[in-house]
């Protein structure tokens, strides 16, 4: 296979020293004078997190716990690309390919790829999990300009390179993009497209699409809480895409810098996203991820490239699902999506079902892949 290098995760301990030195002389700042959340993650909260980071979280166990998982790295297009590739024993399983999003790695991944391996009722799949350019171990980033459909691309290319001729793609987030882009790019090779979303994500990806505001009826109680969800992210929720979609070199230093500072900026989405709370370890894996990586401000860089990016792709004409977490009727009202796709809910779990249900989402993704090839 072209260029494609085993690798294992190994953080020196001078590194681990530096940022121990680091958490032991933050500077913190006052608490907020507001009593909720709605100034930031709360400066008690932040404490526990950091201080957990310092004094419990045992980096060691994560790393041999990851590095149980298979994973390689690549160059393509001059990036470098970190991936997990686990087989299952069934060497005529099929493969998924899975892609994270903002602000996460595909470390995200860890639990759901130990399921989907796993055969249940005779099904299991290869899977590869790469990390976005500019995320998790895929990094330094190369240069300017990895937005989605340069990123699909790469994956196209990183399949082939794996010698799959049949593979399904799954994403949320800025995952769910790349996937779609994925199967527009291949779709020969591609035998279906699964996304995820929620009904905040909708409601936020609404603000984007042309004309659909003005689509909707005020009076219409679905349509006013569409409505009204837009407005609160226009007006508050969107502040961290509207840093990064103009200024990531300069928020980068402050992530680059401060491992608190990373902290706040990440755990606060993992939790305003979530409605099952998560292990506070699972957090810190990935904050520790993009810390040791530097991928704070790569990351931030690719989300400006996708801002000022006009590349979305050709419509993907291949089988689509849709599982939809913490589901109301709001989600089917916005998202576009073919009639003929499968559609599935679940009352529970929200942006990251990965992290937060990953036995529901493989068995969706064992219903929705199964029977494709």
């Amino acid at each position: 296979m072209d260029g494609i290098t085993p690798y294992t995760i190994a953080i020196g301990d001078e590194e681990l020293a530096d940022l121990r030195r680091r958490l032991d002389t933050i500077r913190w700042s006052d608490e907020s004078p507001a009593d909720g959340r709605e100034r930031g993650i709360r400066a008690a909260e932040l404490r526990m997190l950091a201080e957990r980071w310092r004094d419990e979280f045992d980096w060691r166990a994560v790393e041999a716990r990851l590095n149980r998982i298979p994973q390689s790295i690549t160059e393509i297009d001059g990036q470098r690309i970190h991936f997990f590739h686990a087989r299952t024993a069934q060497e005529d399983a099929p493969v998924l390919l899975l892609t994270h999003g903002f602000p996460s790695s595909n470390a995200e991944f860890e639990r759901l790829i130990g399921l989907l391996t796993t055969a249940r009722d005779g099904q299991a799949f290869h899977v590869v999990a790469p990390s976005l350019p500019g995320y998790g171990f895929s990094t330094p980033l190369s240069g300017a300009g990895w937005a989605m459909g340069r990123t699909a691309r790469a994956w196209v290319e990183l399949m082939d390179r794996l010698g799959y001729d049949r593979y399904g793609v799954h994403g949320g987030d800025v995952g769910a993009g790349v996937s779609g882009m994925v199967a527009g790019l291949d779709p020969e090779h591609v035998t279906g497209v699964h996304f995820v979303t929620d009904p905040m994500t909708a409601a936020n990806t609404a603000t984007f699409l042309p004309g659909l505001a003005e689509s909707l009826d005020p009076d219409d109680a679905i349509d006013r809480t569409i409505l009204e969800r837009m407005a609160a992210f226009r007006d508050d929720g969107s502040g961290y895409l509207a840093i990064q979609n103009t200024r990531p070199q300069t928020i980068g230093y402050g992530l680059t810098d401060s491992p608190v500072f990373l902290l706040a900026w990440i755990a606060e989405k993992l939790q305003d996203w979530t409605d099952v709370e998560l292990d506070p370890d699972q957090i810190l894996t990935l904050v520790s991820i993009a810390w040791f990586a530097r991928a704070g401000a790569s990351a931030a860089h690719t989300l400006y490239d996708q801002a000022h990016s006009h590349d979305w792709g050709s419509p993907a004409g291949v089988p689509q699902a849709a599982a939809v977490f913490g589901a109301d009727p709001t989600v089917r009202r916005v998202m576009p999506f073919p009639e003929d796709g499968r559609w599935t809910e679940f009352e529970g779990g929200l942006h990251f079902p990965a992290m937060e249900l990953p036995e529901v989402l493989a068995d969706d993704l064992r219903a929705f892949f199964g029977p494709l090839r």
